[in-house]
């Protein structure tokens, strides 16, 4: 039965339910789409249901492999939410978008001169044009920046507006957003997947491209500097990757080449910014801030904050540094301003507001406050101030006694509280299940100061509501993304966002900005892919003794497993693991391994090293190349699947292990042929170099320190080469039975050996002599010197003398004391270059602090 309050339209094989009294983005007002959705409908319906749905699918696979995400914070499931992206865009006319973009313009300049007044001469609350109880009671207004903005122009560099439609087809700005907008990265790679998804739809309509507002940002950004405005660094500052929109932070600076941060990796001095990188402090000229005003400067605004950097606010005093947006922006996000916009764009434009705002009623007046009280159940009720807990409230839908809580809060404290209008959002088609449903919508626009304008992004980022008949439009409740389409009357030439001419800048390969906190995450990058490759290899290895001792039951595969399984727990450093079991339990070792290979609540397994990984590649984001970061997710994806979400037994493990190293191979590669030999590529090759040297020592003290019998001995040795990938290059070198002596001599000292401990100490001796502290020094810095004593003691061994046994101890003595005394030295290497490198200071445990910061 249909529903009485839809209108049912027919396109084409379908239909298509609109709300009565709501306007609908296809069918306006009318019983038929308007002419540009007709024209866009008939390509969709040629394409057919199906083939939308293979498009949808296909979209989500682009998404996920590009690793975009947004966190939610309380998400007792999963921190991490893939990014939703609906296959219909919002169509936009050209005439409409000049009226909207006209609108943005006036209202980006409004609130840029409101900006520069509340922080300098104060005009409008002298004057009595904003009340100062509006202004000082919200948390957004930050005195101690008072004169500290007066050298940026425009203060305003950054704008967004949240832009719905009412049942006329009026466009009302609900909110502003001027504290760190957010939504452009997601608008622009929303783009980027429709592009590949729909490519002939999209050229068929054409639509406007993006590439301009970017070109804008990044001139826009280079213009505010106060010094080197040819060439001027610009950060990008982040919370960090625990932050709901961290993927846009990364993509954003990746895309605009810009250096991503955190508040640890900047320091203030003599009233400058500098990055501390790995060559040294480095002068920063421009920020670009994601983390809210108040937590950017402990030393003068909040004091608890671990996010920001002692002594910013200073450095822009001094005009030393610009932030975009300025600190104290974020009183321009006070929902109470919205009633004064239309005075203040008369006072200082002489206009009236293009795109109005929803009515909106402060409660520090006397009148207004009566009206709100007067009128409750059929407004919105906002606080003034967005903090944590505090949200919108819809007085007819509560119970007496609460609504009458809320009339006390109001009366008791007015100036804190608005009362807005209830706004029907206009619907919008969204694919759901198959076919068209009409979805209530939310379109965000960026705006971004150039020159001596603003420009507006052509587009932006639109979302609807994952239930129908509801308001609620935002990612933290499950909303939907779309991406926007503003229609051109000609095809849109191709802007390319590096075509500006100006001055390049020579590099050093090792005295590249890279960030002391990205080097840290290279570096365990690498030592966390050498783990898992190297506990992937071995378990594969017991799982086939455990075949063949199963099915021949020879007691010489039985001890041999035993062995192995003992080294498994020592490689893994899986304690106790198989070392303290006994032996009837070695015989049934299924349960632990399965244990080894699925727990991810337990350090040194496959599973939790895995996490390490992804969470270590996902840090730094920003410096991975697009196959590169798919090759992580294929990594995490296939495993996650396969393994951690399934009940299966060893007998299938062994399939998932090799495709485990299939992808660790992948991700090898790709960094090998793609990154270049620069900061970021010492970093993770030295942590691959120096874990693999670490694994290979753990492995020969495990199982070739002792001293077996002949039978076991050969087992055991082929076992270690299988595990270390060496059996084939012996096999071709040798030609013999495998022997102790070459094994040793293989996996050793071979320094042409890419898995034997002596190639792993001459690349990282090459490397240390390439970073900062030591390139062009005379004298060996500490792990120069290291490495060197490292290197030279397994050059002077000789393979006869390790091939010795102590006949009353059964154990290769001059064997284990090297393996024990290079693997002692190795882990001073690491404490050296982590004390020398890696001491920015903020812990990763910070990252949990949520901030206010724009949310989606």
């Amino acid at each position: 039965m249909a529903n009485p309050n839809n209108s049912i339209h027919d396109i084409g094989t379908q239909y298509y339910a609109t709300q009565l009294g709501i306007y609908d983005e296809m069918f306006a007002t009318e019983n038929k789409a308007l002419p540009y959705w007709e024209r866009f409908m008939a390509l969709l319906e040629n394409m057919g249901s199906e083939k939308l749905e293979q498009r949808r699918r296909e979209a989500q696979r682009l998404l996920r492999e590009n690793g975009v995400t947004y966190n939610v914070y309380g998400d007792s499931q999963k921190l991490s939410r893939p990014w939703r992206l609906d296959p219909v865009p919002l169509l936009i006319s050209s005439e409409e978008w000049q009226v909207i973009e006209a609108g943005l313009i006036q209202r980006a300049e409004l609130l840029n001169l409101i900006l520069k007044d509340l922080y300098s001469k104060q005009i409008l609350l002298k004057k009595g044009l904003l009340p100062a109880e509006l202004i000082y009671s919200h948390e957004g207004f930050l005195h101690p920046c008072v004169g500290a903005l007066a050298q940026q122009k425009p203060h305003l560099t950054l704008y967004s507006a949240n832009l719905a439609r009412g049942p006329k087809g009026q466009m009302w700005v609900l909110d502003d957003r001027s504290q760190a907008p957010s939504g452009s990265g997601y608008a622009l790679e929303n783009r980027t997947v429709m592009t590949r998804v729909l490519p002939d739809i999209f050229r068929e309509t054409q639509v406007h491209r993006l590439s301009g507002f970017f070109k804008a940002l990044r001139k826009g950004l280079a213009e505010i500097a106060p010094h080197n405005k040819e060439d001027p660094r610009i950060v990008l500052l982040t919370p960090g990757p625990l932050n709901e929109t961290y993927f846009e932070h990364a993509y954003l600076a990746s895309y605009l080449g810009f250096t991503l941060v955190q508040g640890g990796d900047l320091t203030v001095r003599d009233g400058h910014v500098w990055l501390k990188s790995l060559a040294g402090l480095q002068p920063v000229d421009v920020i670009l801030r994601r983390v809210d005003d108040s937590f950017c400067d402990p030393l003068e605004l909040r004091s608890s904050s671990q996010l920001g950097v002692a002594g910013l606010l200073e450095a822009v005093r001094r005009s030393n540094v610009a932030i975009a947006n300025p600190l104290g922006s974020s009183i321009l996000e006070n929902p109470g301003l919205l009633a004064f916009l239309p005075r203040l764009a008369r006072y200082y434009l002489n206009e009236e507001l293009k795109l109005p705002s929803v009515a909106t009623w402060w409660c520090g007046q006397r009148r207004e406050r009566d009206f709100v009280l007067a009128n409750l159940d059929n407004l919105v009720i906002k606080p003034i101030n967005r903090g944590f807990g505090e949200h919108a409230v819809f007085p007819g839908m509560l119970s007496t006694k609460d609504k009458e809580q809320l009339r006390s809060h109001i009366l008791a404290k007015p100036h804190l509280f608005i009362g807005q209008e209830q706004v029907s959002f206009s619907t919008l088609p969204a694919f759901i299940d198959h076919h068209l449903e009409a979805r209530n919508a939310v379109l965000r626009n960026f705006v971004v100061a150039s020159g001596n304008d603003y420009s507006v992004m052509p587009g932006g980022l639109t979302r609807v509501a994952r239930q129908k008949d509801n308001f609620i439009v935002s990612n933290q409740a499950g909303g939907i993304s779309k991406d926007t389409w503003v229609l051109a009357p000609e095809p849109d030439k191709q802007v390319s966002l590096w075509t500006q001419p100006g001055r390049s800048q020579q590099l050093d390969s090792v005295t590249e900005p890279l960030t002391s906190r990205a080097a840290d995450n290279l570096f365990w990058v690498g030592r966390h892919l050498e783990r898992i490759e190297a506990s992937a290899r071995l378990l594969r290895s017991v799982l086939q003794k455990l075949r063949e001792a199963q099915e021949f039951k020879d007691p010489i595969d039985q001890e041999c497993l035993q062995v192995l399984l003992r080294t498994l727990t020592h490689v893994t450093v899986t304690y106790p693991g198989f070392v303290t079991s006994s032996p009837e339990a070695l015989k049934a070792p299924e349960a632990e391994l399965l244990r080894l290979a699925k727990n991810d609540d337990r350090m040194g397994t496959l599973s939790s090293n895995i996490q390490a990984f992804i969470q270590a590649a996902f840090s730094i984001r920003d410096l991975w190349s697009q196959d590169t970061w798919r090759s992580v997710d294929n990594i995490e994806r296939r495993w996650q699947q396969g393994v951690v979400n399934n009940e299966l037994g060893v007998e299938q493990l062994h399939k998932h292990l090799d495709d485990l190293i299939t992808g660790i191979v992948a991700f090898t590669g790709l960094t090998s042929e793609s990154m270049t030999r620069e900061a970021a590529w010492l970093m993770l090759d030295s942590g691959r170099r120096l874990e693999r040297a670490l694994t290979m020592i753990a492995l020969l003290r495990s199982t070739l320190a002792h001293r077996h019998e002949d039978a076991l001995q050969t087992q055991i040795l082929e076992a270690v080469l299988v595990s270390s990938d060496s059996l084939t290059i012996y096999q071709r070198r040798y030609r013999s039975f495998i022997q102790l002596p070459m094994v040793l001599k293989l996996l050793l000292l071979d320094e042409t050996h890419p898995r034997s401990v002596a190639y792993q100490l001459q690349q990282l001796s090459i490397h240390i002599a390439e970073l900062p502290r030591s390139k062009g020094k005379s004298q060996l810095t500490d792990e120069g010197r290291l490495i060197l004593k490292a290197t030279t003691n397994l050059r002077l061994c000789q393979v006869s003398d390790l091939a010795q046994v102590d006949e009353t101890e059964g154990v290769y003595t001059e064997l284990e004391e090297l393996l024990s005394n290079t693997a002692a030295l190795l882990w001073q290497i690491a404490e050296v270059i982590a004390e020398a490198y890696f001491s920015h200071s903020q812990n990763s445990q910070l990252l949990l602090f949520k901030t206010q910061e724009d949310e989606l």
